[in-house]
């Protein structure tokens, strides 16, 4: 698996830009006007990790498949999107199916682009984004709850979970914060997500400045910096314009492009690394002659459920798993080297698997 990350922002911050240079595509129409997206483009990109590479040049793997992460371009959104104004209820509508948020927010200065709040503040934009998912979250929780009221009274055990957490959500929404500040218990959590509130879900600020500043930053992003730590979110600097031009060069020229800019890797990779840290994910593989692959899981899977993940059939029928460290793997040359040094390891049921785990599944079919 990997996930579903939403991309928003006011109109003319650069969502479309950055979406078609991330996605290596020109689906999504960039225009100096708001709404010029009509509906939320998807991309699915492949996740760059330098550790398949360097596994499938070990094991001579005939075919090398990243895991996957889908950007989901949903239109500008704009004050009173929440009742409806501009596009506003198919776009949040959107929002709901992605397991992340990423409010792009302006942060350069450029006259021949207008800013539709008439001034460029990524703070005071950020606000405005958060608000708009606050109450349309605080509507949807409210309709919820009166739907709820005749299960409850039937004394049904998941509508009382529901009518709880909703009114959990209620509570800090109408004190104007958002619902990811509800503690949630562990058992809750299935029901909690299944509740889809927009506010939610994890949110990564992705500063958009100017060329010059994307390997330092500015004042503006600064700004920004300073906002997520205070809220425990994450944040990412990038120039979607450096990023556009980067899609459309090779490997070798990217990489003179990279160097030249003071870059040390591409916004993608930081945009995915702190993507994948906000949803708290690791990455484990498989390797033989005939492929390398890379699979994507949550922090803490079990073996069983990461098995799964390949296929229904190897969690059901789980025996073991055959398990090298990736730096094993790597420093030792492969796994017949890995498994005469003692370094591979034979787990069961209750094993979570570390990021970067070379496994092969053994099953009853």
């Amino acid at each position: 698996m990997g996930f579903r990350m939403g991309i928003v922002g006011l109109p003319n911050v650069g969502k479309s830009t950055l979406f078609n240079a991330l996605t290596r595509t020109a689906a999504a129409q960039a225009a100096n006007f708001p709404f010029c997206t009509i509906e939320p483009n998807v991309g699915d990109v492949a996740v760059p990790d330098a550790r398949l590479d360097k596994l499938a040049g070990i094991a001579k793997s005939k075919q090398i498949i990243p895991t996957r992460m889908t950007f989901v371009d949903i239109a500008g959104l704009v004050r009173g999107a929440s009742k409806g104004e501009g596009l506003g209820n198919q776009f949040l509508a959107n929002i709901r199916e992605t397991d992340a948020i990423a409010h792009v927010l302006r942060c350069f200065e450029d006259g021949d682009i207008t800013h539709v709040e008439g001034k460029v503040d990524p703070v005071a934009d950020a606000a405005t984004i958060e608000t708009e998912l606050m109450l349309a979250d605080l509507e949807s929780v409210e309709r919820r709850l009166a739907n709820l009221a005749r299960k409850i009274k039937g004394g049904d055990k998941e509508s009382l979970d529901q009518h709880r957490l909703l009114e959990a959500a209620q509570a800090v929404l109408a004190e104007g914060k958002p619902a990811r500040t509800v503690k949630v218990a562990e058992d809750d959590r299935r029901t909690w997500r299944l509740l889809q509130l927009l506010t939610a879900k994890p949110v990564l600020y992705v500063c958009n400045v100017e060329e010059a500043s994307a390997a330092t930053g500015n004042a503006f992003s600064a700004k920004v910096a300073a906002m997520a730590a205070a809220e425990g979110n994450a944040h990412v600097v990038i120039s979607a314009r450096i990023e556009e031009e980067i899609s459309q060069l090779d490997a070798e020229e990217q990489a003179m492009f990279l160097e030249e800019m003071g870059l040390a890797e591409a916004g993608l990779d930081r945009l995915i690394r702190a993507g994948y840290e906000l949803l708290h994910l690791q990455t484990y593989f498989t390797v033989g002659p005939k492929e390398a692959r890379a699979w994507t899981i949550p922090a803490g899977t079990l073996a069983p459920q990461a098995a799964g993940v390949i296929h229904g059939d190897f969690e059901r029928g789980f025996i073991r798993a055959e398990t090298i460290a990736y730096d094993d793997y790597v420093a030792l040359g492969g796994e017949v080297p890995a498994r005469e040094a003692g370094k591979l390891r034979a787990e069961g049921k209750t094993y979570l698997v570390k990021d970067g785990d070379v496994m092969h599944f053994l099953f009853n079919t």
